[in-house]
């Protein structure tokens, strides 16, 4: 299928279901357990039912690649962040976020390791209750090593190079368990440019080592609801298209992105951010579909993908869907014209 659409990763997660008021403050690091509104043996349940409303809710706006909205998570990375042998869960750490403040974060005691699958029950729910095509999303090794406190390693190469090893581990078993896409969430990588270039990418292919699956990477500015001026260009960017991920996310629409960058990444498919999520307005299809065609000006329509600029956790929910609605119809408009063009030279 030309412009297969898709969510970054996440959904609004229910208002009944987590406290999103206190949770749009900050992107926790840590696990923030007192954010679930549902006690702890009845949150499981819970947590499915709302995946439930995330799976139909992409099924109804059109979308062709769904994700379970990570609707069990409090951030894009805590939940696996924290699930991992050498955390020192009870004594957090601090360190620089990317605001300029402190963030309280796993403090890092030992050798980090997986000790289990994490998303694989996830994975499994969201492959049983959808016929189209799945994607999970993971947390980036040099982002979880960006985003604690070492007291133990005090090498950021092989800190994030643990990390990488247990991302690989969690990749392979979700590819195992139906994933049809896997995506590695690296916003530091933007932040962090110097040090990416470093050992960022010799992470992030120690993550993907021996993986077969389609695998993708996001990295963005930060949630449109946390960074509200944005800049206007990559600092790390076509350093990917040397890496063995397959996709390459970029952020679009909100910071109005020169879509010349698509041009340092000549082997890599683009998941393309055609949704402003900084902007409670809905974008029309038409809207969406110009953004797309924008971009056919520097790379084929085989190798994009459309997508929000970030993950819509955030959004209000109706509003969330309308812009996926949008998204899903601006896609299918373009997809018609790149068709009948093919017909009438055919």
């Amino acid at each position: 299928m030309l412009l297969p659409t898709t969510l970054v990763g996440s959904y609004p997660q229910p208002n009944w279901l987590i406290d999103r008021e206190r949770l749009s403050k900050s992107v926790p690091r840590v696990r923030a357990q007192d954010l679930w509104r549902i006690e702890e043996a009845l949150l499981e349940e819970a947590q499915d039912d709302a995946t439930l409303v995330a799976i139909r809710d992409q099924e109804r706006a059109g979308l062709d690649i769904i994700t379970d909205g990570e609707q069990r998570r409090e951030s894009y990375s805590n939940r696996f962040a924290t699930a991992l042998d050498g955390i020192d869960l009870d004594n957090p750490g601090k360190t620089p976020n990317r605001m300029g403040g402190f963030a309280t974060v796993p403090r890092v005691v030992g050798p980090i390791r997986r000790k289990h699958p994490v998303e694989v029950r996830d994975l499994k729910f969201l492959r049983a209750n959808t016929d189209r095509p799945v994607k999970m999303t993971v947390p980036g090794p040099f982002t979880m090593s960006a985003q604690c406190q070492d007291d133990f390693y005090k090498d950021e190469e092989r800190l994030a190079l643990d990390y990488a090893a247990a991302v690989n581990a969690e990749i392979k078993d979700l590819f195992a368990a139906g994933a049809d896409v896997v995506q590695i969430d690296e916003p530091w990588m933007q932040s962090r440019a110097e040090k990416a270039r470093k050992y960022g990418i010799k992470a992030l292919d120690r993550a993907l080592e021996g993986v077969t699956g389609t695998t993708a990477v996001h990295i963005c500015f930060g949630y449109a609801a946390v960074v509200k001026d944005k800049p206007a260009g990559y600092a790390f960017l076509e350093e990917f298209d040397r890496s063995a991920v397959d996709q390459v996310s970029i952020e679009a629409a909100q910071p109005k992105l020169d879509l010349a960058v698509l041009r340092r990444l000549p082997s890599k498919t683009i998941m393309l951010g055609v949704i402003d999520l900084s902007d409670l307005a809905v974008e029309t299809p038409e809207t969406v579909a110009e953004r797309i065609r924008k971009a056919l000006s520097f790379a084929p329509a085989e190798r994009i993908v459309v997508a929000p600029d970030c993950g819509l956790k955030y959004l209000p929910r109706e509003i969330a869907f309308g812009k996926m609605r949008a998204m899903a119809e601006g896609a299918a408009i373009v997809r018609r014209e790149i068709t009948a063009t093919h017909n009438k030279d055919s």
